[in-house]
């Protein structure tokens, strides 16, 4: 009994070894970079599953069309039981010679009572224009549906990025809050206990105290406003917006050097946006279209077969008894002619439309080149203005150092040391407002560059 038990263990502590080795990894939890969230929102967020499914539709679509070409083969039965079968009349033949100018009579036989008929029919496209035409079409329409893809993608990346970056940005502005709560405590603190001590009045305390309590009820709304952007960014992603999440990226990450980022000076940058794309596939499907209203004019093609078996009896018991089978195999042309000129009328229309198809796309090229210009312009007075603020928070920081310790010493007023705390939560506030326009900033540059994709 010992060595079972002592074999049982053995056994059992085989198992939960060979199971530690073939257990996958853990996974990191919440935590998500920004290349996480992007990734996600490729394969939840419901525009880019759409855009997937879109593509699939469109491969359907490429088969429906080839289905259009192959064998078309249909099968039908009928069955007839003529309660009162229809009369059948003509010339007196019974009597000679003939009088055609008498009145009609009616023959004593006519439509069979009972009728049972089983066929079989095929029919085969031997040469269509518009068919060949319509191969090509569909082909191109899922290149559309591809770059449309595409074009979500890039949308829900530069929509998911700027949301993360707002999170980022009201984290800082949190941290800067919470520095400047602290040394307002601490001055809140140092002020009332010399008012006690009589060194100082009642109404410095009531400044410095107005600033700390205006700053904590600003804290509080940010902190609302942070659960309402992290909420915005999972809706980007197509995340449950109840699901928790930690961002794990950092602003010092995000590259705002103004020479990688204007260093592109490609005149023609604009063909490397999807829209761009997009539109160039619009124009192959209108000239498409052109060809195929062309091909209308070419004759239409089809061999056709058959094949019937057929009951005929007037008493339905001696329906089976005998069947009368028949088939035939034919080649069918058909010729367009005339028909009051709508082909033609089409076909310019088409033509028309190619027209306009392609005065589209040299309004995007303008357009493009123009949101380039616009968007590096806008990048270059961000960063300009992100510095600027920079240098003026510094100053800000140094004013207020400057006129504490004054104060301290006896030769400043409180009031120069209120003045001094506002001037910095404005440069505080001013420097947010400038970081976050700069990294937004940034994002619409890569985008009218065709750097996202």
């Amino acid at each position: 009994m010992k060595h079972k038990i002592r074999l049982t263990f053995l056994l059992f502590a085989i198992t939960l070894s060979s199971y530690a080795q073939q257990a996958p990894p853990a996974k990191r939890g919440n935590n998500f970079t920004l290349a996480d969230c992007i990734n996600y929102a490729y394969q939840h967020q419901d525009s880019v599953v759409n855009g997937t499914l879109d593509i699939k539709s469109a491969d359907y679509k490429i088969k429906e069309t080839i289905g259009t070409g192959l064998p078309q083969v249909n099968g039908t039965a009928s069955f007839q039981d003529f309660l009162k079968p229809p009369a059948t009349v003509g010339p007196n033949f019974f009597v000679t010679p003939i009088n055609l100018s008498l009145p009609l009579i009616q023959f004593p036989f006519g439509a069979v009572k009972y009728n049972n008929t089983y066929s079989l029919t095929a029919s085969q496209l031997l040469f269509s224009g518009t068919f060949l035409v319509g191969l090509q079409a569909v082909k191109t329409f899922k290149e559309l549906s591809q770059r449309s893809l595409v074009r979500t993608r890039i949308q829900t990346n530069v929509s998911v990025t700027k949301a993360y970056y707002q999170v980022l940005v009201s984290n800082e502005q949190i941290k800067l809050l919470d520095a400047n709560i602290a040394q307002l405590k601490q001055q809140l603190d140092q002020t009332t206990q010399q008012n006690k001590q009589g060194f100082v009045e009642k109404i410095d305390v009531d400044r410095v105290a107005v600033q700390y309590n205006n700053l904590t009820t600003n804290r509080e709304n940010i902190i609302r406003s942070l659960v309402l952007n992290y909420e915005m960014l999972k809706f980007q992603m197509g995340m449950p917006i109840q699901q928790e999440i930690t961002l794990t990226d950092k602003l010092d990450n995000v590259n705002l050097n103004l020479q990688v980022a204007l260093g592109n000076t490609d005149t023609a940058v604009y063909h490397n946006r999807i829209e761009y794309s997009l539109l160039e596939t619009n124009v192959k499907l209108n000239q498409l279209d052109v060809k195929s209203k062309k091909a209308a004019y070419l004759p239409t093609v089809n061999l056709n077969a058959g094949f019937a078996e057929v009951f005929q009896e007037n008493q339905f018991k001696y329906l089976y008894n005998h069947n009368y089978p028949d088939s035939y195999i034919g080649l069918s042309i058909n010729v367009p002619i005339f028909n009051g000129n709508q082909r033609t009328n089409q076909l310019r229309q088409s033509e028309i439309n190619v027209m306009k198809a392609k005065n589209d796309l040299d309004n995007v090229k303008n357009a493009l080149s123009l949101e380039v210009s616009a968007a590096s312009i806008s990048f270059y007075n961000s960063i300009q203005s992100l510095n600027t603020q920079k240098r003026s928070r510094e100053l800000a920081q140094e004013v207020l150092h400057v006129s504490t310790i004054k104060y301290q010493q006896g030769v400043g007023s409180s009031i120069e040391v209120t003045q001094a705390q506002a001037e910095l939560e404005n440069a505080d506030n001013q420097y947010i407002q400038a970081l976050y326009n700069a990294l937004i900033s940034k994002v619409d540059l890569d985008k009218a560059y065709g750097r996202i994709n």
